[in-house]
Formats: structure tokens, sequence, C-alpha cells
């Protein structure tokens, strides 16, 4: 490899040699209430835990400590292209509306420990809510607004909320979808009930209330104001948590990924600096949704705690108005920064190939494209760094981690790029590659990607109520190692490559999704005997759910009626995220002996890979019944 001016490895090394000397000094960039009594107490917790005997607050140090030095300066620029409105909301505004917001749920009886589930659009109602939350030691949970209602119910139940704060509608391109229809069916559904919901009224779909539970979010405001009711900051425990975001699980039971007030804000704040080359004062995006952990990280808290200003963006890639809109943002605010998924460069690219929207707008302060949320293809790299000339970085993490686990470096001085690799760990996380049987492999050997424990500040510390399942999930596989459940391998330069997940989750334009969820809706289909979803290759999402289905014995119903039932009952139940919309029946699933239906090798065939006929085959004759089909719909090779 040819040498460069980082300061990566130097840097590395240190954390290597002193991990607890390293996170102390990173940790002098918080304001603490009381510091903490053990940097890092492997007594804690399942696998140790950070800043134990600190107290502090996170809404302090996002929004309160930067009203005195750059309170005119821009918290939030909300750009929303789908209603025609920019707003900026300084740091001294936001403290005033987080505040108020604050008393408002305290009014309401929420109380430090409570749960506060939030069903937003991309408004800065949303983040209101968030930081309102963190403020009195409420812990949010941010539910993505594409959820349908049954998926939205069992975040209920989990999570059992003391309030939910929602709005009467999001907006996708040209449509209106409102919400509350959504959330009264999801509350239904649910076991748990809430007390109270607090909705936000849009203009553009004004939302019954129910008498008794639904309050109206602007009067009660109104309300709190006119008796100037603010609430002070509550002091919290490093550990405790400040909020659970769900992710799919293979249970079709969500996951509730807790993440803690102390070590999370420590590892958010190094990471700009140090990660994405970001200084106080500038413009950074992150174009995602505030319902993904995309949006938690680098939305609202990173950029806060950094005294960034941060975008929030109503609007896509393509189509609000055009393949030109990332620009227009950029151009218009300033960014220095762009986060976001490689699915919506591949969407642009589509669009317009050959960048002559680019040419309208004025990108002198644009410095660095950061891809994140799924695999980033080459192809889709090359094509930016040729439009942008800046770094295209690209780097990989998960709804676990809450930051990056590997990638290029930017504020450390950039290592050289290897196209296809998110390029090296970063410090606080040790990655091997072990077989099947826990033992470590040689470079370029392919194999499951582990992080060796303890995690690193701003991790997951446990599950929401589920120790035993965090456990079993991701410690017990491979015994003194995190299990990313990410299949790869390490190079001989230490570049890591991720090459797919191990297990049943797929990442439909990065939103990670259960294909057991998707079983499960389809199972329930009453002409339904047995049904199969694999993730298959898709230029623009990167995979996309097929849905392999065999009928019962009997079915009159002609097969392509009920395969068009099946993708309209997936869009109801899981919702249009899901991207559904391929469900192909067949005659037999391919198995194992012992009944396990062989979804890798269905994958292989679907996305035209080199497959062979696993060993433990029930009938190998299936797996050419399968390739005909696909081939029947133009998918396979």
């Amino acid at each position: 490899m040819p040498t460069t001016q980082s300061r990566y490895h130097e840097v590395y090394a240190r954390w290597r040699s002193d991990p607890e000397g390293f996170w102390a000094e990173a940790a002098r960039e918080i304001d603490w209430i009381r510091p903490a009594e053990t940097i890092f107490d492997p007594k804690a917790g399942v696998y140790g835990a950070w800043f134990t005997g600190a107290l502090c607050n996170t809404c302090y140090n996002a929004v309160d400590r930067h009203v005195k030095d750059r309170g005119d300066q821009a918290a939030i620029i909300y750009d929303s292209p789908v209603t025609g409105t920019k707003r900026r909301i300084s740091y001294a505004e936001l403290q005033d509306e987080v505040a108020t917001l604050a008393a408002m749920l305290e009014e309401m009886g929420v109380a430090k420990g409570d749960r506060v589930v939030i069903y937003m659009p991309m408004i800065p109602e949303a983040v209101v809510g968030m930081l309102a939350c963190a403020r009195i030691g409420a812990i949010h949970s941010v539910v993505f607004g594409g959820f349908a209602s049954k998926e939205l119910a069992t975040r209920i139940d989990d999570a059992r909320p003391k309030l939910i704060l929602s709005a009467s509608c999001g907006i996708e391109g040209a449509r209106v979808i409102p919400y509350k229809p959504l959330l009264d069916e999801a509350i239904a559904l649910s076991a748990t009930k809430p007390d109270s919901c607090l909705v936000f009224q849009r203009s553009q779909c004004e939302a019954s209330l129910v008498e008794g539970r639904d309050r109206d979010w602007a009067a009660e405001a109104a309300k709190a104001r006119s008796v100037g009711r603010k609430a002070e900051c509550v002091p919290v425990a490093a550990t405790d948590p400040l909020y659970v975001l769900y992710t799919s699980g293979t249970t079709g039971k969500p996951r509730g990924v807790v993440r803690d007030n102390g070590g999370y804000m420590v590892a958010l704040k190094w990471t700009m600096s140090n990660f994405f080359g970001v200084e106080p004062g500038e413009v950074f995006w992150a174009a995602s949704d505030v319902g993904w952990v995309v949006g938690h990280s680098y939305i609202v808290y990173a950029p806060l705690l950094h005294g960034c200003t941060a975008i929030l963006y109503e609007g896509k890639p393509v189509g609000t108005p055009d393949a030109g809109a990332y620009w227009r943002v950029i151009s218009d605010h300033g960014v220095v920064t762009l986060f976001t998924a490689p699915t919506a460069f591949r969407a642009i690219k589509k669009e317009d190939p050959n960048a002559e929207l680019l040419k309208g707008y004025d990108l002198s302060s644009f410095r660095a494209l950061f891809l994140a949320g799924e695999r980033a293809d080459p192809d889709t790299l090359q094509w930016a760094e040729n439009i942008l000339n800046v770094p295209v970085i690209d780097h990989w993490w998960q709804t676990e981690t809450g930051w990056p686990v590997a990638g290029n470096p930017l504020g450390l001085g950039a290592l050289p790029v290897k196209h296809g690799s998110p390029t090296v760990p970063m410090p606080g996380y040790i990655l091997d590659v072990l077989d099947e049987g826990g033992k470590p492999v040689g470079p370029n050997t392919m194999g499951s990607i582990v992080i060796k424990l303890p995690l690193p500040p701003g991790c997951l510390p446990t599950l929401w109520e589920a120790e035993e399942r965090f456990k079993e999930s991701y410690l017990s596989t491979y015994p003194g190692y995190y299990n990313t459940s990410d299949a790869g391998y390490l190079d001989e330069d230490g570049y890591v490559w991720v090459m797919g997940r191990t297990d049943d989750i797929i990442n439909v334009a990065g939103h990670r999704l259960s294909t057991g969820g998707m079983e499960e809706v389809l199972a329930s289909h009453p002409a339904v005997a047995e049904c199969a979803v694999i993730g298959i290759k898709d230029q623009l999402k990167g995979e996309v759910p097929c849905g392999f289905v065999v009928l019962k014995s009997g079915v009159r119903t002609e097969p392509a009626e009920i395969e068009k039932e099946l993708v309209a009952l997936v869009r109801e139940k899981i919702g249009p995220v899901a991207a559904f919309k391929l469900a192909l029946t067949v005659a037999r699933l391919p198995k194992t002996r012992s009944g396990k239906i062989l979804r890798g090798t269905m994958k292989k065939i679907a996305d035209g890979d080199q497959w062979a006929t696993p060993a433990t085959i029930d009938d190998p004759i299936i797996l050419e019944e399968i390739g005909e089909v696909l081939r029947g719909r133009g998918l396979a090779r």
C-alpha cells in the first residue's frame, strides 16, 4: 500500500494500548454533571459498562450548552420540497421549543424512565420530541412513519409507552399518507394502551382526535407558553437508556436496541471531527429518516453535540422535483458533508446518468460524501467520485453499534481507497473473521465478521427488557465476540470487505427488514401452504424481497390472482417500506432432509451467482424447478 499522511494507524495503536485512557480523553468533549467514577467497569452489564457513576444530560449537551456561544447559529435547517417549506431554527429557538415540549410531556405525566413512542414524519417537531424526551430523562422510541399498524402495534406492546407523539400525516413524494388512522388501528391492536397521544396537525391532512386520549400539539404548546412553562434538564446516569430503537428480529418479534446516554455522546462527538472531518459551525447533512439509526445518530444527536447545523430534509433523491434535489440542498445551505445510502445515488444515476442537473448548482462548499446502510457497489462509488470530484467514503455500521465500525477516517487523513471495501476498523473495534467452528481464518478468506468484546462506548449494552435474548442473538455464537451477522473477509492490508448478511435479514434501500416477518404474512393467506422469502439483488435498492409460495391443493383461484393478493397483503401488514412486489407460486420448495428450506441456494439461483447442490438436499430436481420459475419472470440467468 502507498504511504499516506493519515494519522489513523497512530490513533488506532494509541487506542489499542490504552482503551480507557483513549475514551477518558474523548469524554472531555462532553459536559458532565458528575464525571465517571470508572471509565469502563467490566463487571457491570452483560459485557461491561462505560462511564459508570457519571451523571449527564444528552439534551443539555446537544442544545443548551451551545446557546451562549452560538445561540443565533442555525441548529436545524428544515427543507421540505414536498410542502415547499424551508425553516431555520437557531440553537436558542431550539432550546425554547424543546424546553416547552418537555414541560408539556411532564404535565401529561411523563417522567424519567418512562417510554415515549414517536411516530412522525420528517418535520422539526420529530427532532424536538426526541430532544424533549432526553431533556427529562424519558426514553424515546421512534418508529418509522412508513410502518403499518401491525408493526407499530408490536413496538407499542414491547415499549409500553406512557405517551405517543404523532402527526396527522406524512408526505411521500406527491402522496399524502394519513398517520392517525394507522396510529388508531395500532393502539386498537396493541395490548398496551398509552395514557395519551399528542398529535401535530399538518395543513395537508387534519386528523380527528379521540376524546379523552388525544391532544392537539399546537393548542397544548400555546397553553404552556401562556404560563411560561418550561422544563429543566434532568440528570441521568451515563448508563441510563436514552432511547430504544427497534430492529427486525428473525422470530418476527422486534428487537429493541438500547442506547445509553454517556457512551453514545462520547462516541458520536469523537466521530464528527475524527471520522467525518467536520468542524463546529459547519453544515452537516445526513439524508436519512429519524426513524432509522442514521437519523438518530447523524441527523439529530451527533451534529448537535458537535455544534453543527443539521439538515432535516423531507424529500427524496429523485422526484422532489427531480434528480438534482440533493445538489439543490447542498447549494442552498452550504452543506460541507453529505451522508446517505448508496440507493440514493443509484436512483440519481439512473435518472441523470451524465449528471446534467449538477451543472446548475454551486457545490463549492461541498467536500465529502459518505455512503452507508448497505454495500456500496464499486460502479456507484466511481460514478459519484467522477461527478463530484470529492472523496466518496464507504463505511459500515449497524443499528446495534450506533456509529461506524469501519470506514475511511477523513478527519484523521484519508487512507487509500479500495472500491467495495469500507476500509478499516475504527478505534474501539477489533474485527476478526471466524469460520463456522469459531476459529480465525486467514486474509481474503470468507467467514463471519465479529467484533471482539467489550464493545466500545455508544454500542448497545443490551436489548430492551431482553438480556437473555441479547446474549443469545449476539454473544453466544462466538464466545468473547459480538456477532455482526455479516459475512466477509479481511484482506492482507487489514481492510474489511462486507459481502452480505449471514441471517435472514434483508436490506432494502438501507432498511433492514426481516424475511421471517414477511413469511409470516404470506403464510396467513388461506390459499398458502408454505412459503419462503429471500432478498434478491436489485440495481436500485440493493436487495428486494421475493416470496416463493406453495399453494394448498384444491385451490381454485388462479395463481396470478393469489400473487396479487399476497403483494397487497404484505404492503398492508408491513408497509410500503418492504418494497414487496414479487410473489411466485411454485410446486414445492427445496429443503434439506431435516426439513430446512434452502433459502441461501435459492438466493444464489435468483441472483445468477455460482451455486452447488447442497449435500443435504432432499430432492435436487426442485432447484431446477425454482430456476425455471425465476427464468420465466426474467430473474435468473
